[in-house]
């Protein structure tokens, strides 16, 4: 075999094994699920839309907080729009699932339902700061344009007609008479959770922990649970 024909096969050979180490790279690699995708990409715009804002915010800062490309925006939701739509119907899907979570036990009388869901709502807004500020944002964005159309709009207004349900099937699993028509209960029980959670952002000490339960309690006709320390003497 002469020299350069020994060259030739130790290149081939190199290049053979290059190339199969890389399609393992590639394979060792998993390519994450379009769902995985969407998720990453609300959350990121979740986060970039509070802190920034919706206008101020372009699909490329979306992206990137998420790790991806602007296609990926493009290929999950169309358009800044399509986005923001999305984002709304999955912040409110998520509240929705959260509230129904705390009121599920069907053995406890409705006043303490509504002191429970008070005070998950309350941890709630604790953990999740960027939720009311994009809350803001998005009332801010559909306020403004003045849309009867508008995706946020028609979104709280669906969430408000589920509360209300709930309302009146709670109220009826516990025997209870609501002292409001439950459309009154669940607007007033969205205005409570919005605006304490505004109070309790910029002032702390003004919201007790248990305030807006005991307010939801009071407000269903009950009598809220009795409550001690510095706040409850």
């Amino acid at each position: 075999m002469s020299t350069g024909s020994a060259a030739g096969s130790v290149s081939g050979s190199a290049s053979a094994t290059s190339r199969a180490s890389a399609a393992s790279g590639v394979e060792g690699r998993r390519r994450p699920a379009r769902e995985e995708v969407r998720r990453a990409l609300l959350d990121a715009a979740a986060r970039t839309f509070a802190r920034q804002g919706i206008d101020r915010t372009s699909l490329d800062d979306v992206a990137a907080a998420a790790g991806f490309t602007k296609g990926a925006v493009y290929s999950n939701f169309g358009s800044k729009e399509g986005l923001v739509a999305a984002l709304a119907d999955d912040r409110v899907s998520a509240y929705l699932d959260l509230g129904l979570a705390a009121v599920d036990d069907p053995s406890t009388t409705l006043a303490e339902r509504a002191q429970a869901l008070g005070d998950r709502l309350t941890a709630a807004s604790d953990e999740q700061h960027d939720w009311h500020l994009l809350f803001l944002e998005l009332w801010q964005r559909a306020v403004r344009t003045g849309r009867a159309d508008d995706s946020f709009v028609l979104r709280h207004r669906e969430l408000r007609a589920t509360v209300a349900e709930a309302v009146t099937a709670h109220a009826e699993q516990a025997g209870a008479e609501l002292p409001l028509p439950a459309s009154s209960v669940a607007t007033l029980l969205l205005a409570l959770s919005n605006g304490l959670a505004i109070e309790r952002t910029t002032d702390p000490a003004a919201v007790p922990d248990d305030l807006m339960g005991r307010v939801l309690a009071l407000l269903v006709g009950g009598t809220p649970p009795a409550r001690t320390g510095p706040d409850h003497p």
